[in-house]
């Protein structure tokens, strides 16, 4: 499914949507959809949040031991209905990387708001490889505990972008950011970033318990593929 989704027309979808307006796009998923996500979120970050204890203190003493800087990175993301919170994470690059974006705009490798550089010279020495393997984004369980984030969800943007979306990628935060969605299945930042919106346009519109199990299956294999992480 996802291979046919990340290869539609894109702009013209994106287009279509821009003319039928916001009503094109409604969330799927009543009371009991949310509900059972609710608690799927909560058994979920808690039962992962323990199995993968030792690895996430293992990963914090690599950080602490080979970088200057605190173990984790927060940022404030546009979480529903845009509103902000703050993410966390394993810091992957040196303190105050975000300042230095400005002056490697010309080596983004994506199009739209955000910002994707392959081999970013700001990355840490244990960075390359916990932003392949998605290693870094496991705090986030806590985000997701605290009812902030969904295990999925369109992931949330860094807030600065997200306040440059323009039509139909505004209403990518119209439910609860995850920590895993079917852009993360479908090739991450091989993908454009029109197709990144669709495919989110496309779960908020279709998002049921099967497609969130659907997503949840194929994410472990996804993340060891390493495609498109970076």
């Amino acid at each position: 499914m996802t291979a046919a989704l990340h290869t539609m027309d894109a702009p013209s979808l994106l287009a279509a949507l821009q003319a039928e307006g916001e009503s094109a796009v409604r969330p799927a998923g009543g009371w009991f959809y949310r509900g059972v996500k609710r608690i799927v979120d909560i058994l979920g970050a808690v039962v992962l949040l323990v199995a993968l204890l030792p690895l996430m203190l293992l990963v914090a003493a690599v950080i602490k031991l080979t970088s200057r800087g605190p173990v984790l990175f927060r940022q404030t993301r546009a979480g529903k209905d845009g509103r902000p919170f703050t993410m966390v994470k394993f810091r992957t690059m040196r303190p105050n990387a975000e300042e230095d974006q400005v002056f490697l705009r010309e080596h983004n490798y994506q199009n739209g708001p955000i910002f994707k550089m392959p081999d970013d010279p700001r990355l840490i020495w244990a960075g390359k490889f916990l932003r392949r393997s998605s290693i870094d984004e496991l705090p986030q369980l806590f985000n997701v505990l605290i009812g902030q984030m969904s295990l999925v969800g369109p992931r949330p943007l860094w807030k600065p972008e997200a306040d440059q979306a323009e039509g139909p990628a505004k209403l990518r935060t119209m439910v609860k950011p995850g920590l895993t969605c079917l852009w993360q299945i479908s090739g991450r930042s091989e993908l454009t970033y029109e197709q990144w919106i669709v495919l989110d346009l496309y779960y908020i519109t279709h998002r049921s318990l099967l497609l969130d199990l659907m997503i949840l299956l194929q994410t472990l294999p996804a993340v060891l593929s390493t495609h498109g992480a970076y």
